[in-house]
């Protein structure tokens, strides 16, 4: 399946990086590589997590309070990033996002 990020999902891993990477030179890195290991599970099986809102499903990062919210669409093949959210800040902030149209393929 082809990952796809919302722009604003995409803008959300940036600012997570630019904020690690001031408080830590290296640990910005260290949150991108836990990201690309996190999508790339996505990816592999998505059905592995469950539906949890709006049949939407959610994958934790191991080591950073973040978690990669995303949409399976089956019929195109799809894998849909809707945010990656901080897991200590406003809860379903990402629902309105559900009709925003994909940005290009997910490259790590």
């Amino acid at each position: 399946m082809t990952l796809r990020f919302l722009e604003a999902a995409r803008r959300e891993l940036d600012e997570a990086f630019a904020w690690y990477e001031s408080q830590s030179p290296g640990l910005g890195d260290d949150f991108i590589a836990e990201a690309n290991q996190t999508l790339q599970r996505i990816q592999e099986a998505p059905d592995l997590y469950r539906p949890f809102a709006d049949q939407m499903r959610r994958a934790l990062l191991k080591r950073f309070p973040y978690g990669v919210i995303f949409g399976i669409d089956e019929a195109n093949d799809l894998i849909l990033i809707l945010a990656v959210a901080h897991l200590h800040r406003k809860p379903y902030y990402w629902r309105g996002r559900i009709q925003e149209p994909p940005t290009a393929p997910y490259r790590s």
